[in-house]
C-alpha cells in the first residue's frame, strides 16, 4: 500500500517498508512513519553561536543532537555522511525523556536546552515536538537548525516548542533550489511562518562559487529578508571543498565580505562566518 507522506512538497509515496527521497521516513499501513526517531548519530555541548545564532542568549551552551537523513541534496554538505543515508551504524536511541534529562544535567556547564541539529532534524518532526515540549516544562529552550524546505503544517506543529532557529536559506532562485532537489517557495513559507510566530530567528547563505556569488542574487535575498524584518540576521559564511564538491576552491574571503557589505544595505545585522 502506498501512502502521500505530507512533510514537505516532494509527496514521497514509499510502498510498506520502503523509504522516501529523505531517506528517514517510510510507508507504514498507509502513512509515512520516522524510521528514525530517537536514533542520535550526534550529540554535543556547543557554544549556541556554532548553530550560528549571534543574537539569542549569547555566551550559553546547547546540548546538540543529530540523527541521519535529510530532503535535500546538496554537493556541498558537510555532515553528508549522517544526512545521505537512511541508517547510521553508530547511531544510539535517545529517548525524548532521556534527552530532557541529559539536558538538565549540562545545565551546571551552561547549558540552556536542546538544538536538533546536524542532520535534517524535521525528516522527523515528531522527535523535535515531543522532546520540544518535554523540555519547555522543565524550563529548557529548544533550537531548531533546518533547511526549512518543509511544508507549512509542519512548521506549524513544531512552531509552539521553538525557541529560536537559524534557517538556510541556501541559493535566492528557483533554479537553484531545484538543482539541490528543493523548493524555494518552501524556505520562504517556513521564514515567515516563523518570523510571524515569535521565534527568534537567523538566517544563513553558506557563499558557494558558481551557485550563488552573484551580486544581483544577494541583493534580491537581501531585499527579501527585509520585507519580511530587516532585524532578522543574516549569517553570510565562507565554503570550504566538501562532499561532491571537494575539486572547488573555498569561496575567496573577499567575496564574502562583498556579499555581507550587499546585504547590510537591507538588514540591520550581518554576519560573517568562516573567514
Amino acid at each position: 500500500m502506498k501512502c502521500e507522506c505530507d512533510v514537505c512538497f516532494r509527496g514521497c509515496a514509499p510502498d510498506n517498508g520502503g523509504e522516501g527521497t529523505c531517506r528517514a521516513r517510510t510507508g507504514d499501513g498507509g502513512r509515512t512513519v520516522p524510521r528514525n526517531f530517537g536514533m542520535i548519530t550526534s550529540c554535543a555541548l556547543d557554544p549556541i553561536e556554532k548553530k550560528p545564532l549571534s543574537m539569542f542568549m549569547p555566551g550559553s551552551y546547547v546540548l546538540s543532537l543529530g540523527s541521519f537523513g535529510c530532503n535535500l541534496k546538496c554537493p556541498w554538505c558537510q555532515n553528508h555522511e549522517i544526512s545521505q543515508t537512511g541508517s547510521f551504524p553508530g547511531a544510539r536511541f535517545i529517548s525524548p525523556e532521556a534527552a530532557v534529562d541529559m539536558a538538565l544535567d549540562l545545565k551546571s556547564r551552561g547549558n540552556v536546552g536542546i538544538a536538533y541539529t546536524y542532520n535534517e532534524p524535521l525528516v522527523c518532526w515528531e522527535y523535535v515536538a515531543e522532546t520540544g515540549a518535554l523540555a519547555h516544562e522543565k524550563g529548557l529552550v529548544n533550537v531548531l537548525v533546518s533547511n526549512g524546505c518543509v511544508n507549512p503544517g509542519i512548521a506549524k506543529k513544531v512552531l509552539p516548542f521553538t525557541d529560536a532557529a537559524n534557517i538556510d536559506l541556501k541559493v535566492f532562485s528557483e533554479e537553484g533550489y531545484r538543482r539541490i532537489g528543493g523548493d524555494l517557495g518552501s524556505v520562504l513559507k517556513f521564514i515567515e511562518i516563523f518570523a510571524a510566530g515569535g521565534v527568534h530567528l537567523e538566517l544563513t547563505t553558506l557563499i558557494v562559487p558558481g551557485v550563488n556569488d552573484d551580486e544581483d542574487m544577494m541583493e534580491r535575498e537581501a531585499e527579501y529578508i527585509s520585507s519580511v524584518d530587516r532585524s532578522i540576521p543574516l549569517h553570510v559564511t565562507r565554503f570550504f571543498p566538501r562532499y561532491r564538491m571537494n575539486d572547488r576552491a573555498a569561496t575567496p574571503v573577499d567575496t564574502v565580505l562583498r556579499m555581507a557589505d550587499i546585504a547590510g544595505k537591507y538588514l540591520d545585522h550581518v554576519f560573517t562566518g568562516n573567514i
